[in-house]
C-alpha cells in the first residue's frame, strides 16, 4: 500500500529555495512518506488536520487522505517560520 505524494505549488517553491545540504534530507523525508505516512517522530497538529515531520531545523507540514491514498505536502520551511500564517 503506497501513497501518492502531491506537493502544493507554494511548497514546491519553498523546497526549491532551500540550501542544498538541507534539500537532500527533506526530499528523502518526503519520499519516505509514500511508504509510511505516519513515521516515528511525526506529530498531528492540534489546530488542523495536518501532520508535522522534522528534518533538522526544517519542518514539513502535510495532510493525509487515507481514503484516496494521497499525501498533500502543504508547507516546508524553517521551524521559526513554518507555523505562521
Amino acid at each position: 500500500m503506497s501513497y501518492n505524494i502531491e506537493i502544493k505549488k507554494s511548497a514546491a517553491k519553498e523546497i526549491a529555495a532551500l540550501p542544498q545540504n538541507d534539500l537532500v534530507r527533506i526530499v528523502e523525508k518526503i519520499q519516505g512518506l509514500s511508504d509510511d505516512p505516519r513515521p516515528p517522530g511525526c506529530k498531528k497538529l492540534s489546530g488542523d488536520e495536518k501532520y508535522r515531520l522534522r528534518a533538522g531545523n526544517y519542518r514539513i507540514l502535510y495532510k493525509i487522505e487515507d481514503s484516496e491514498l494521497i499525501i498533500y505536502v502543504v508547507k516546508v520551511g524553517h521551524r521559526r517560520d513554518v507555523y505562521r500564517k
